[in-house]
């Protein structure tokens, strides 16, 4: 049966802490989609891994960790992680490493291209990650990717980069910089090195939920980043919710044991668009101190602001959750008031939206309705029994299972593994 953990705002929630928890127990760990554009931090005995591409599962040595054929697949940055993580002493991490023969291939030529296109769009720029996971889908979208089983006949896999290039070139000029020999002779290593970790997913898969193994599946980015659900167009080129993680490793729907929302007790954002909840001032500053809230992948810092409920209901409706996890509570103690968004409010009528609409520039003009909380003021840090958090956090978390129709199974209270309220 498979577990799901899902990122229901805008990234960056704490994913890999919970997936790093539950993998414990699982014998697959899988990535559906995104690429290494993906981030986050486990702490597991005293050591920080950082994933980008790979599952977090690998820090469990009995636990195979698959990448699935919805991933946009970045060869380098693959070996470049491994090494890594073999480096801090994960020896076992390469034979527990299996990747889709399906997955498209992130190219250093999308790389370039992402930041030109980033160019023109000038002041409307996206903000992606510059790793070129957008060219990638659009290659897989316009049928003219490349997909990792083709990297394994040269000739065919060459004609094909170089036709690609070819079309890139005649759109940019010398404005792309671009080897594409080099971008070659690559993956004429890579043809040696990567034979061992190719896999066909849709069997692999088919088998491990026909013998009932214990799948932990972790969702890349979150649903506001969703190509479909998100904040469009200011949102990743992939779909990050429940959908993606279906078609990107063939899950069976029926074998499906439980749906986690990952939710910080707050909001942030990394790059651009719209996020009604934030705070430009001093509490939103506070936030990014004490939540040390800037990106694994890119070091970015990230806007910050209050939890919006209506973001959270909205990611449940189309991610269907049976449990949250709120995660950062601790980031919050030093708060005399907390504010919590529960409605849009159109300022020219008065009327409140308690849904996220599709209208962006409308929203944009939406007042954001608020409820205040007393904060709590006091450490919750390492707090492990619900019965043992102050009051006033307690009746934070209530809110947000009332609210959003939705139980609250999790509640982080620290960046250690240990430091997770099991409710």
């Amino acid at each position: 049966m498979a577990t799901i953990i899902l990122g229901s705002q805008w990234g960056d929630e704490g994913k890999g802490k919970l997936s790093d928890i539950l993998c414990q127990k699982a014998r697959v760990c899988a990535r559906a989609a995104g690429g290494h554009n993906a981030g986050h931090s486990v702490v597991a005995n005293g050591v920080s891994y950082d994933f980008h591409l790979l599952p977090s599962g690998l820090v469990n040595p009995n636990c195979t960790n698959l990448i699935g054929s919805g991933v946009v697949f970045n060869v380098q940055a693959f070996f470049k992680e491994l090494a890594a993580l073999e480096a801090k002493g994960l020896s076992h991490a390469r034979k527990n490493l299996l990747v889709s023969d399906r997955a498209q291939v992130n190219l250093e030529l999308h790389a370039r291209v992402d930041g030109l296109e980033e160019k023109e769009l000038a002041g409307k720029k996206i903000g992606t990650t510059g790793r070129g996971i957008g060219p990638s889908y659009a290659n897989k979208a316009g049928r003219n990717g490349i997909r990792i089983h083709e990297i394994f006949d040269q000739e065919h896999f060459e004609a094909k980069l170089r036709k690609l290039a070819a079309g890139y070139k005649k759109r940019f000029g010398d404005l792309l910089e671009y080897d594409i020999e080099e971008e070659i002779a690559r993956f004429r290593e890579y043809r040696k090195q990567l034979p061992e970790f190719v896999v066909d997913a849709v069997s692999y898969m088919q088998a491990a939920q026909a013998s009932g193994t214990d799948i932990l599946i972790e969702g890349a980015n979150a649903l506001m980043l969703d190509i479909d659900y998100g904040t469009y167009p200011f949102v990743t080129s992939s779909n990050t919710g429940l959908g993606g993680v279906i078609t990107g490793l063939a899950v069976n729907p029926r074998k499906i044991k439980e749906i986690i929302g990952v939710a910080k007790a707050y909001t942030t954002r990394v790059g651009e668009g719209i996020f009604k909840s934030e705070d430009i001032g001093e509490d939103g500053q506070k936030l990014q101190e004490i939540g040390r809230e800037w990106g694994v992948s890119t070091g970015r810092k990230r806007r910050c602001g209050w939890l919006d409920l209506v973001v959270l209901k909205y990611s449940a409706a189309v991610n269907y959750y049976t449990a949250w996890n709120l995660t950062k509570l601790d980031v919050l103690d030093t708060f005399k008031t907390l504010k919590v968004a529960v409605a849009y409010k159109d300022p020219e009528t008065g009327k409140e939206l308690d849904y996220f609409p599709a209208d962006l520039n409308y929203l944009e003009k939406c007042e954001v309705v608020y409820k205040e909380f007393e904060g709590w003021q006091s450490a919750t840090t390492a707090v492990k029994k619900f019965e043992d958090l102050p009051a006033q956090a307690q009746a934070y978390v209530k809110f947000v299972e009332e609210f959003t129709g939705v139980p609250v199974k999790w509640i982080g209270t620290g960046p250690a593994r240990d430091d997770m309220i099991y409710l």
